[in-house]
Formats: C-alpha cells, structure tokens, sequence
C-alpha cells in the first residue's frame, strides 16, 4: 500500500498573558493560613488604621468558610431565575421541561453529550465548541459508535454494560475523567447534587465571599469546592452548576466584570469592599497569578498518508488514512493526538528535520 510522507514545521507556544488590573492585592499568604481581607474599623490612633478610621486586616478562611443560610435560599434563587431568562441555547443542553421525565436511553445519550462538550469546553471557548460539537456528535453519536474509534474512556464504559456511572466516585474511575467532568455529568445528566468549580465558578465564588487567596494553590481549590457543594441546588443542581459557569463567562468576567447586572451582587462582599475601599477592586478577587513566562517550541511534523490509490497530486483523497499518536500524558496538550512530531532544540532546515523523523 503506498505511502506518501510530508514534512512541515511548527511552532507551539503558551498564549500571551492577559493584562494584570493596576490595583492587585498582596501576595497570597502560605498555604498552610489562606487568608481574606476584611474592613475593620478602628478608634484612636492606630498605625494600620486609614485616616477615616476604616482599615483593613486578615482573617483566616477556616473561620469565613460557608454561606450563611439566608444568603444560600438568596443566592440559589436568584441564579436560577436568572438562568432560566438569559441561559445561552446550546446544543448540549436541555430545557428544564426537559427533565422532569426522560426515558433512560435519552438520560445516557443526555451524560454522553454533556462529556463530549465539557471535554470540548476545557480546550476552548463555547463559540468554537458548537460547531465542533455538532460535527462529533454527528459522526459519533452514541458512546458505543465512539468506543469503536478505541477510545479508552469510552471502551472502557461500554464493556461496563453501556451505562454511563451515575455518581462522582464511579464516574472518575473512566480514564479523563477528573472531579469537575465527573461533577458535571451527574448533575447536569443525572441531577444529582454535587458541586463543579472550574475557573469560571472560582472566580464567582472568591467575588461572593471576597477571597484573596492563590487560585492555583491545591488546599485553596479545596476550600473553593466545600463553598460550591454548599450552595449547590438540591432541586436542580446541574442548572445552578451551568447558572454559576454562566455567570462567571458572561457577567462576572475577569476583567470587566457587570456587577449592575449581577442578580447576586446584593450576596457579594468583593463588590461591598471595593465601594468602601479607595485601594480595592473587584478584580482583585481572586488574587492574580503571575503568568508562565511565554516560549517558542518548534516541532518537525511528519503527516503520513495511507492512501489506495496512486496519484499523489490528488487534493484529497477520502479513502485515505492517517498516522496519529497521543502525546504523553503530562505536559503541553497532555494527553491529546497529533500528527507524529519530533521537538527540536532550535529552528532547521528541511534536511535535519528529515533525519529527526527518520528515527521518529
């Protein structure tokens, strides 16, 4: 069978850092004592007193951890209200009609969607998501049909019997399943309660409570999952769970952030401090992390073409296959396939990138 090899070259690099707000808070404190800037106010003199008599401490988060209750009935109604009248319309979701009888093949086509679009989702933005997502679904419409293109995961849920786990700890035994795939699927899917923070729901969650702590530090991320699982909605969990994602990608943005728009700024202390504060913002919260230091890589890419027929100067060729590999399962792009590539130490010519491929 013919073979036709072509080698090209490219360059990977990490995306440019978004630009930092001028007031950002201090350095985040250990991790060991995550800590969150109040108001205080003082009499007399004292040092770390403004001259209005307003300052401002630490307190520990162990001791602001949790939602009062009247600020969780606030909160849970006012998000879902205002997702019911503003939600995008996206394919992979459903109406809230939807949900209240669902014959069981529909509730395992209904998991299958939601973990296709939130793998998408980890990778990219909704807008470009939607258009791949009805090509995938197209091609591989059902668990079963994907399982058959060897992909691990979804092998391993077929030999199961076909059905998708309907809890957390089931779901993350599937390989590429982690604990917020896992929490979207049963909730959104299954309806059952359970938590999912991503960077969206993060964001909302450390304005909400007006947290200043490193997003990225793991015992941080703990703390932001016991504040989701607290508010999650008992009744509608997978809608409160995209109502808070929402927010966070529509009104609570990273930068410019809505609040006259926010149907739970009544419920935000970011927003409370940043009014009573000359030095504060609500940007500030989270706490911003200084961001990887961009690179160039280059890469010599070999696209090897299994092809029937003969005539090479043809454009395209459907019977044609492909040679592609996954790449390891740490670092860039971890886990995802790709033409074969060999990364070089600096930038060449075609001659040593042939040799580089050769030995691939």
């Amino acid at each position: 069978m013919p073979t036709s090899l072509r080698s090209t070259q490219k360059r990977n690099h990490n995306p440019p850092p978004t630009t930092t707000p001028a007031a950002a808070p201090a350095a985040s404190p250990p991790a060991a004592s995550i800590k969150r800037r109040r108001r205080v106010v003082t009499k007399g003199n004292n040092a770390n007193a403004s001259h209005n008599g307003v300052g401002e401490e630490e307190e520990d988060l162990e001791d602001i951890l949790g939602f009062k209750e009247a600020e969780i009935i606030e909160i849970r109604a006012s998000l879902l209200k205002w997702y019911d009248e503003n939600r995008r319309d996206l394919p992979w979701r459903r109406g809230k009609e939807e949900i209240i009888e669902e014959e069981e093949v529909e509730v395992e086509k209904r998991a299958y969607g939601v973990w296709v679009s939130e793998v998408m989702l980890q990778q990219t933005g909704v807008a470009t998501v939607v258009d791949y997502y009805r090509r995938w679904m197209t091609k591989w419409p059902s668990i079963h049909h994907l399982s058959l293109a060897s992909l691990e995961g979804a092998k391993r849920i077929t030999e199961g019997g076909g059905r998708f786990p309907r809890s957390v700890m089931e779901l993350k035994k599937v390989p590429g399943i982690g604990n917020y795939t896992a929490g979207a699927i049963a909730s959104i899917a299954f309806n059952k309660a359970v938590a999912v923070v991503d960077g969206n729901v993060l964001r909302v969650l450390a304005r909400l409570k007006a947290i200043s702590a490193n997003p990225k530090d793991l015992l941080t991320v703990k703390k932001f999952w016991k504040l989701a699982e607290q508010i999650v909605d008992p009744d509608r969990p997978g809608d409160f769970n995209q109502a808070l994602m929402e927010l966070g990608a529509t009104i609570c943005t990273p930068t410019s952030p809505s609040c006259s728009s926010c149907r739970v700024s009544g419920q935000c202390h970011a927003l409370a401090t940043a009014r009573d504060s000359s030095s504060l913002m609500v940007t500030d919260y989270p706490q911003k992390v200084v961001k990887t230091k961009q690179r160039n890589e280059f890469s010599a890419v070999c696209v090897l073409e299994i092809t029937k027929s003969l005539d090479f100067s043809e454009k395209c060729n459907s019977k044609s296959l492909y040679i592609i590999v996954k790449r390891p399962d740490e670092g860039l792009l971890a886990g995802l396939w790709e033409f074969p590539s060999v990364l070089l130490k600096h930038d060449s010519d075609a001659t040593a990138r042939r040799k580089l491929l050769i030995n691939f």
